[in-house]
């Protein structure tokens, strides 16, 4: 298999010439209208920031032109990965999560702008609203209620199965030392009520007898019903992983690693029309840029390391994901600059599989 560009990367959303200019981690879906939904972290000063809310925008016409885009979560921290999942007829959930105003300090050590906007920010702010975060609407997306809090976290959010549960597939969101109790991939499900209930965990990954740090997530299910996740590891490394789920996320197979140990991460899964199931991530070395892996097996085997676009400045880039258009093309977005001086911006790029 390869891939072949359709239309070039172009930038869809930015603000240029304004201060709140840097936009990263978007996520793509469809939404039961038709319509595609971008959803990102927008409106930021910088790639840590007291700044940050997740926005949406939509368009009606695959991609070519979006609407204005508008917040759907802005506490007073630092929201930061905005993922988009439309499920039943007209449910739509849009996720992210947060920082801790300690871990914006240490960000940002005298710059007198951030620090001023984290002092305003009480315990009862952070309290409140520290951890992973979402809305649901029930009008697709036009609405939304209430802000809630997952257990988990992950830049995409969760998975729409067939059956209709919404499986969300994260890291959990702890802000303490890395370990198997209290920092690891878990399954739970979202009931419309926005509560959650505990599902199944992925089993840890050691390197040389060293727990590695698991997180950012993504699920597909198969056809067969099997639930595949990608998942990005660290600890030394920065690569993708899969495990396995035959009985619904209760549990799963030992994660395996597909990459090289800097081949690239965050993974995005999404399954093609065709069955070739595509994985999508950003290469932090140079060349920077996105890359994608396709399978015409579900999986048994991988093509890796096709190169999507690799015209970045720097290793600020990534989180791409995956949506179908109605030729067949598929279109992913992503985040980076175009200057390595510059703001980052949330660009699109259309390919096919050929």
């Amino acid at each position: 298999m390869r891939i072949e560009v359709v239309e070039g990367a172009r930038t869809i959303l930015s603000n240029p010439g304004g201060v709140f200019n840097y936009f990263g981690w978007p996520t793509v879906a469809r939404l039961q209208n038709g319509k595609l939904a971008v959803t990102c972290s927008g409106f930021r000063r910088a790639h840590v920031c007291p700044f940050g809310r997740a926005v949406m925008m939509t368009s009606e016409d695959e991609g070519k032109t979006y609407s204005p885009p508008r917040a759907v979560i802005d506490t007073p921290l630092d929201d930061r990965d905005a993922g988009v999942v439309p499920f039943g007829e007209t449910g739509v959930i849009v996720t992210s999560f947060n920082n801790t105003r300690a871990d914006q300090r240490g960000w940002n050590p005298g710059n007198a702008e951030f620090m001023a906007r984290v002092d305003e920010i009480t315990d009862e702010d952070e309290a409140r609203f520290l951890g992973s975060t979402f809305r649901l609407s029930f009008d697709g997306g036009e609405t939304f209620g209430q802000l809630h809090k997952s257990p988990v976290t992950s830049p995409h959010g969760p998975t729409e199965l067939r059956d209709g549960t919404l499986l969300w597939v994260g890291r959990t969101f702890a802000e303490d030392k890395i370990n198997e109790e209290n920092n690891r991939a878990e399954a739970w499900r979202v009931q419309t009520d926005g509560t959650m209930g505990f599902v199944g965990a992925v089993p840890p990954v050691y390197r040389d007898g060293k727990l590695v740090y698991a997180c950012e997530p993504s699920c597909v299910e198969l056809p067969d019903g099997t639930l595949m996740c990608h998942f990005r590891a660290e600890s030394g490394l920065f690569t993708v992983f899969e495990t396995r789920s035959v009985d619904g996320g209760k549990t799963w197979s030992a994660p395996k690693q597909l990459l090289s140990d800097h081949g690239g991460s965050p993974p995005h899964l999404m399954v093609h029309s065709s069955g070739i199931v595509v994985s999508a991530y950003g290469y932090r070395l140079a060349p920077y840029g996105v890359r994608v892996m396709l399978s015409a097996d579900f999986g048994e085997t991988w093509q890796t390391d096709l190169v999507l676009w690799d015209e970045g400045p720097d290793a600020d880039l990534g989180y791409p994901a995956t949506v179908e258009l109605a030729d067949g093309t598929l279109l992913t977005v992503f985040y980076a600059k175009d200057e390595k001086d510059g703001p980052a911006v949330i660009k699109q790029i259309r390919w096919r599989i050929v």
